[in-house]
């Protein structure tokens, strides 16, 4: 049986704004990791030795998703979602 799922124009909001932080996340590490791998790519292609550096620079902008994911947790808390 389905309970009232009504919820408040506060939390609709902040609901839409975590979402928002997880996708600018996911947009920013996609953007980043395009052009870092490219030019790892091409690093790789000319000297072997270098791949655990590019894998290091292709990994970092991964902390931006996890940021924008910390962030909508943090927004979904403090609106009660959660």
């Amino acid at each position: 049986m389905v309970k009232n799922m009504a919820i408040g124009m506060e939390a609709a909001i902040a609901a839409i704004g975590a979402g928002i932080a997880i996708a600018g996340g996911a947009i920013g590490t996609g953007v980043a990791q395009s052009a870092i791998g490219a030019a790892g790519l091409g690093l790789i292609a000319e000297k072997p030795n270098q791949m655990g550096i590019v894998l290091l620079f292709l990994v970092l902008p991964e902390t931006l998703l996890i940021f924008g994911f910390v962030i909508s947790i943090l927004i979904m808390i403090d609106a009660g979602l959660i």
